[in-house]
């Protein structure tokens, strides 16, 4: 996946050790950048200073560090603001202060789940979890620090560099003789390697700041997307229907994070295509070719 683009830019990935932060990096480095990779054991976003040298000299940072762990944010909302908001806030300082260009990546939860449409990217932000909260004001911190930014918006990732939805329902379903999946949460699997791709995108193509909406296109439910994965995996587990109320976790789940994308396209950006071709192109690389 490359963007045409020639111009040889010096790219910082924060969290480059995650899931996302892989493929940032490998996107980035095959598009002809000069990647600097920062793992949460090198650099603390939380540390100012420290974030302010590691900014300094670099044309792009992308931000894919912060606090991930949705049910354990909800008895840690401090620990998880300190690295959704504050870190994110030092990031935006530090880009604005060095003049590199910042791109964010936020969250679905930072909306109340309650649509029945595809959020636009200027729909009001009402969320329901600590996690949602911390994103939400990384957001806004994000925005009134460093204008230029592009804040992309993500939900439902997977990707072959750490563990995800997919290849937790392809182990299971290989061990068990029947599945059940909650059926009443509608969203858009997103393949980490298509995100870094749009990110690559997104600034080549200079595109404004503000929100980005960054999901595959389409929808799907999570047992929906359990039986392409099992199917992947080429195996035939049946996979049941359930309800997200049989699984009584700390924090809420959105029930609708469909994603518009039309601010993508308002920009001459490209979005990533439907989920289930997408699924189709990442299921060898995610799951191991069988």
């Amino acid at each position: 996946m490359t963007s045409g683009h020639s111009t040889r830019q010096r790219w910082v990935v924060f969290g480059a050790a995650g899931m996302l932060g892989q493929d940032a990096v490998a996107v980035a480095a095959a598009n002809g950048h000069e990647v600097t990779r920062l793992r949460r054991s090198d650099l603390d976003i939380t540390d100012a200073s420290a974030v302010l040298d590691a900014v300094a000299g670099q044309d792009v940072v992308v931000n894919c560090a912060g606090w991930t762990a949705v049910d354990d944010a909800e008895a840690h909302e401090a620990e998880a603001f300190a690295a959704n908001a504050t870190g994110a806030a030092n990031l935006a300082r530090a880009a604005t202060t060095s003049g590199a260009r910042l791109v964010h990546v936020s969250t679905d939860y930072v909306f109340d789940g309650g649509a029945t449409r595809p959020y636009a990217e200027d729909a009001p932000v009402a969320p329901r979890s600590a996690y949602g909260r911390t994103k939400a004001a990384g957001e806004w911190a994000v925005r009134a620090l460093a204008p230029d930014a592009l804040v992309v918006r993500t939900a439902w990732l997977y990707g072959a560099g750490g563990r995800c939805f997919p290849k937790t329902i392809a182990r299971v379903a290989g061990e068990r003789d029947r599945l059940s999946v909650v059926d009443d949460q509608t969203g858009q699997p997103t393949w980490t390697a298509d995100l870094a791709d749009l990110i690559v995108r997104l600034v080549a193509a200079r595109a404004p700041g503000g929100l980005f909406h960054g999901t595959a296109s389409g929808q799907v439910t999570w047992c929906g997307f359990a039986r392409e994965v099992v199917a992947a995996a080429g195996l035939a587990t049946p996979v049941d229907t359930t309800t997200s109320a049989a699984y009584q976790l700390p924090a809420p789940r959105p029930a609708y994070s469909v994603l518009g994308h039309d601010r993508l396209r308002e920009v001459g950006v490209e979005p990533i295509g439907d989920w289930a071709d997408r699924w189709k192109a990442a299921a060898p690389t995610v799951l191991g070719a069988p």
